[in-house]
């Protein structure tokens, strides 16, 4: 098993919808037995994955390990991929985890999930904080999305400055989302760093909350779909090696 994070420490960066799309691919693509473990207590992954889904406020207690994770797990309307939701009581998972004073709890879940899974793909929250923290202990890669400006530049900086003053950590892969190839700053941060991986902007994509589906279900051929795809054969090498 193999888990692979998709992170950021700031908001508004196409974090979900890559975690949704290659969560998707894992099990589609690669045929992997996928969980998609969603923590952000906005629940936009759950959303698109299960919307139909009671909101029972019990991801917390999951954490607490007071609700074993099989108990909540549903599964999707994609073969082979399984969702861990998010609700509301995620919201103070950084005080939770200060509470707790286990600094390897999250890594302790994926064990138990290993047991079902391939591949777990998880959803983090923005922020550099105690969850972060956790999940750099449980992560086997972790994906860091970027739009091209100097702002998500600086945020990615920032992430492997914290990553090279630890012991161990993952490796990181940055990956431009959301890039209009229209805009001069992201043409030159794409000139910078030609061999990053680059998703476009799409319609196709914002389409996701309203068709509660993957990309690759309903526009497969779609470029941004195409990128994913690509991106997603750039993350299965490194899941290989590094899991």
């Amino acid at each position: 098993m193999a888990t692979l994070a998709v992170y950021s420490s700031k908001g508004g960066v196409g974090k979900t919808s890559l975690a949704v799309n290659l969560a998707w691919a894992a099990a589609t693509l690669s045929s992997r037995r996928t969980l998609l473990w969603d923590l952000d207590a906005q629940g936009a992954a759950s959303f698109i994955l299960a919307p139909d889904r009671t909101n029972a406020h019990e991801a917390s207690a999951v954490i607490e390990r007071d609700v074993s994770p099989e108990k909540l797990i549903v599964p999707t309307g994609v073969a082979g991929l399984d969702l861990l939701p998010a609700d509301a009581s995620l919201r103070t998972l950084d005080l939770q985890f200060a509470e707790l004073g286990a600094k390897k709890r999250l890594q302790r879940i994926g064990d138990v999930l290993a047991r079902r899974y391939d591949r777990i793909v998880i959803d983090c929250p923005p922020g550099l904080g105690l969850t972060a923290e956790q999940v750099i202990r449980s992560a086997s890669l972790i994906l860091l999305p970027l739009i091209p400006s100097a702002l998500s530049t600086r945020a990615a900086d920032e992430l492997r400055r914290h990553l090279d003053s630890r012991k161990a950590s993952p490796p990181v892969l940055a990956v431009f989302n959301l890039v209009d190839r229209r805009r001069a700053s992201h043409r030159a941060a794409l000139a910078a760093a030609p061999d990053q991986p680059a998703i476009p902007m799409a319609t196709a994509v914002e389409q996701m909350a309203d068709r509660h589906a993957p990309l690759g279900a309903y526009a497969p051929r779609s470029p941004a779909a195409v990128a994913i795809a690509d991106l997603w054969r750039i993350v299965e090498r490194a899941l290989v090696k590094h899991g």
